[in-house]
């Protein structure tokens, strides 16, 4: 076999990256049928070698030991079967068995061995630790409590070789609250339609999501609500010095530019103190 497979449930919620639109869920729905469709709206909007090549990049510029790789809600694997080819050995940890499944696939295909954990990424147990951590796409902002957030982070630190480095990023507070916020998208293909609403509120954002999927000559529809919490860098930065995480640096984007006020995607680096 190509992988190790384990399931933990603690909760009934999934973080992911959704649709082509760079959405990430908790989520209390059925990703059977979503899990199918995932690739095809995301790729058109994520360069997922760009962000490999950026990782590997800063992996190289700490001096990390390419050993022991750990990708936090991963999702269908885009990420994590790319870094993969780098690492010895490969762990993929998300709460969605049916996105596990297709990433279980990506990694079978590419006869890349590795372990695929069914388990919540606020209460990470996987009894090892990790040259490189890795948490993509905006996951972070779907822990919308703050003691369920420190729980993530100080699961990362648990996790995390003295040496090694973990790279997540979050959407900004001006992405959700000023581009998302209180709007509507819509998106059509011959496969997929579907219409996204968005309310932000108490630095909440509700996202209310319609989806027909084209099943034989009919569409079946599909409703869900998704909700983000849109984090100051303040706050994310306050919790990580204060769970010993040193922030060695930060970018908008996955590119080398520095964090402005209209950065959409906020980048961190962090190490332990």
């Amino acid at each position: 076999p190509y992988f190790g497979w384990a399931c933990n449930h603690s909760k009934n919620a999934s973080a992911l990256l959704f649709i082509a639109s760079y959405i990430s869920v908790w989520d209390i729905m059925a990703y059977g049928e979503f899990a199918k469709i995932y690739d095809e709206l995301i790729n058109e909007d994520i360069n997922y070698n760009e962000m490999v090549d950026f990782i590997l990049k800063v992996c190289n510029e700490n001096n990390i030991k390419f050993n022991d790789y750990l990708d936090i809600a991963c999702g269908t694997g885009n990420i994590t079967v790319r870094l993969a080819k780098h690492f010895k050995d490969i762990y993929g940890v998300d709460l969605s068995e049916d996105m596990l499944r297709e990433a279980f696939d990506k990694l079978k295909s590419e006869r890349i061995k590795g372990k695929i954990i069914c388990q919540d990424m606020t209460e990470l147990s996987l009894n090892r630790k990790f040259d490189l951590i890795t948490s993509v796409l905006d996951s972070t902002n779907y822990i919308t409590d703050i003691e369920e957030l420190k729980k993530y982070f100080k699961g990362v630190y648990d996790h995390l070789k003295d040496d090694g480095i973990f790279i997540f990023d979050i959407n900004s507070y001006y992405k959700l609250s000023e581009i998302l916020g209180n709007n509507i998208y819509t998106y059509s293909e011959e496969e997929v339609f579907y219409t996204w609403e968005n309310v932000f509120e108490e630095d909440l954002l509700s996202m209310f999501l319609t989806f027909f999927v084209k099943k034989g000559d009919l569409y079946e529809k599909i409703e869900e609500e998704h909700i983000e919490r849109a984090y100051k860098e303040s706050e994310i930065e306050e919790i990580l010095q204060e769970l010993n995480l040193n922030i060695i640096n930060k970018f908008d984007g996955y590119l080398n530019n520095n964090v402005q006020a209209n950065s959409e995607r906020i980048v961190y680096i962090v190490k332990k103190k």
